[in-house]
């Protein structure tokens, strides 16, 4: 407790939510505690800071300026990076996911026993968020409570979307089936444009490798008779 208020004491408030937040974006999986965390940038920081200061002749300019870097890069490999590759993974999910869950419906299915059978026989991690809000639900909490709940392990703000709407619908009594098929109407179209996007990347990347590896390969076969030529003289 003692380790756990000197750390609140020397970070902000805003920033132990910023990262206690980060990390209910990685899922239900993940076991980082926000407190250990913190505390582990803090002491590499402090080690590596002692360390160049002391044996580096330039430790007074490299000190702080490495501690800088792995401040924020730290935050950004450990968090940031795999917070993204999640948001790109639930979004490939959830289309099939939510195409499962529309047909579910139109067979007469309520929505909480079609989230249940749906989530039960898809194996994703989509799946395995709607499972523990299920389990939630069980233990007392209602629909719009765990689905909120749920909201906050998702970094998608496309299947936030979705979420919000499915609760809407079986609030106020809408079409819950019409609301699930604009979602994946714009999922689908969303998915579509990433990968034309990525189509309309791959000149430029074959252009990079290009000038990386096969120019000069090429120059070198042009000019291998003049080398050969000089280095026999």
């Amino acid at each position: 407790m003692k380790e756990k208020s000197l750390v609140r004491k020397i970070y902000l408030e805003s920033t132990i939510k910023k990262v206690e937040k980060k990390i209910k974006l990685l899922g239900i999986h993940c076991k980082y505690d926000v407190i250990d965390l913190l505390n582990y940038r803090l002491l590499t920081c402090l080690f590596i800071f002692l360390f160049l200061l002391i044996l580096h002749e330039n430790g007074y300019i490299l000190a702080p300026l490495s501690v800088l870097i792995i401040h924020f890069l730290s935050e950004y490999i450990i968090l940031d990076l795999p917070i993204k590759k999640r948001t790109k993974k639930l979004e490939e999910e959830a289309i099939f996911f939510f195409e499962v869950l529309s047909l579910t419906l139109e067979s007469g299915r309520n929505l909480n026993l079609a989230l249940s059978m749906t989530s039960k026989n898809i194996d994703s991690e989509l799946s395995l968020e709607f499972q523990k809000s299920l389990q939630e639900m069980h233990l007392g909490k209602s629909f719009p409570e765990a689905m909120n709940d749920m909201k906050e392990r998702i970094p998608s703000d496309t299947i936030n979307n979705a979420l919000l709407n499915i609760v809407q619908a079986s609030v106020f009594g809408n079409n819950i089936g019409e609301s699930l098929n604009n979602q994946l109407d714009f999922l689908r179209d969303k998915r579509l444009l990433e990968v034309k996007s990525e189509i309309g990347k791959l000149p430029t990347k074959i252009s990079i490798i290009s000038v990386v590896f096969f120019i000069p390969i090429i120059l070198l076969v042009i000019l291998a008779p003049v080398l050969v030529d000089f280095i026999l003289k």
